[in-house]
């Protein structure tokens, strides 16, 4: 979110704008002031891009609000230059589920088309060749880059919507994982096959295969990473030695505790009770701020999160990326045993991944 700015929520949803969203404009806009040499020119070309990312949004929106039926909140939308990203907290379990949220998207960018279409036929200003842009007017244009926009996320291949279908179809027959790496070798083919293509006749389709390459990767990665965590529990990686403060504390405390080891979060208690955190920025902020002497309940958070010590460890990563404070109080019959951050997390995933490769080596020697 860094570099972004909200710009209107929808729905209770808030949609950001990236700074790099206005390179897109710039640049827009300066093609157009080439080509047709006034500020008319730039208008109409700049008119055409907000018209077309507000469609993106809808899209995007298609996504979140279907997800929302199924128990699923989208923390926000935000736009770059290579499209919309909706930010859902996680994918339906549900195939079904996964496969209805994936075909909103380019479900609403086929409806915006429809409506264009019928107001254009009867408005009898319809161009005969549709595909042939050349003189067409300004909602015929919209139209049918909503259709280019439906197909081309309807692709078999992570991250576009296609990808996902295709991993939820295939998860009715094999396991989340298997369904998830076959999805993504099939969209790594097809960014090879768009490359070729774009060497051959379009430079641009080499970027789109750059980034489907890339996606697909991603995708696959994060999967893994999350059938790694499959039956473990919070208890098996929390951290139990561990440094606490009080609300009463100063930040030198929390300055000497930092200097002393690599603990870069602090659980703050009151009578052996979580009560906040105070993480690094909170206490750098502070510093400048205030200086060394003012009390820790001042810049802790306030928004904490628990979890039992017996609870899957993926839904708490699910929780952590979700959430803004970096880290997670364990207990066990309510009593504070330990704490859990993604750092901790990522450590377990390092060793499992080479317990793992070890296991594997053995098995081939044998």
């Amino acid at each position: 979110m860094k570099w972004s700015w909200k710009i209107i929520r929808v729905a209770g949803i808030d949609v950001y704008i990236h700074a790099t969203f206005f390179i897109l404009i710039a640049w827009i806009g300066l093609s157009f002031w080439i080509v047709g040499g006034n500020l008319a020119a730039v208008f109409t070309g700049v008119s055409f891009i907000l018209a077309l990312f507000t469609c993106v949004v809808l899209h995007e929106l298609g996504h979140a609000l279907t997800a929302r039926r199924y128990g699923i909140r989208t923390r926000n939308i935000i736009l770059l230059p290579i499209g919309g990203v909706a930010a859902m907290e996680r994918m339906p379990d549900d195939p079904k589920q996964e496969i209805a949220v994936a075909l909103a998207g380019p479900a609403v960018n086929l409806a915006i088309a429809l409506v264009l279409w019928f107001w254009l036929s009867l408005s009898n200003s319809l161009q005969a060749e549709l595909l042939d842009l050349t003189g067409a007017s300004f909602l015929q244009k919209l139209m049918v880059v909503n259709v280019i926009l439906a197909v081309f996320n309807l692709l078999p291949a992570f991250p576009m919507d296609g990808g996902r279908v295709l991993r939820a179809a295939l998860s009715m027959t094999m396991s989340h994982n298997r369904a998830t790496q076959v999805a993504a070798r099939v969209g790594q083919g097809l960014a090879l096959w768009l490359g070729l293509i774009g060497l051959l006749y379009n430079p641009f389709l080499i970027f789109i295969a750059l980034f489907v390459w890339i996606g697909a990767a991603a995708e696959a990665g994060t999967e893994q990473i999350k059938s790694s965590l499959h039956d473990v529990a919070v208890g098996r990686a929390m951290l139990t030695d561990f440094q606490v403060l009080s609300p009463d504390d100063t930040l030198s405390d929390a300055i000497e505790l930092t200097l002393a080891g690599s603990q870069k979060e602090f659980p703050v208690l009151v009578d052996k009770v979580m009560v906040g955190v105070l993480t690094q920025d909170d206490l750098l902020k502070g510093l400048q701020a205030q200086g060394e002497q003012y009390h820790v309940g001042a810049w802790m958070q306030k928004e904490i999160q628990s979890a039992d010590i017996n609870e899957p460890l993926e839904k708490v990563l699910e929780r952590l990326q979700a959430s803004h404070c970096p880290l997670i109080s364990v207990t066990e019959n309510n009593q504070l045993v330990g704490i859990i951050n993604l750092d901790n997390i990522l450590e377990l995933i390092k060793i499992q991944t080479a317990i793992h490769d070890q296991d594997r080596q053995t098995k081939f020697e044998a």
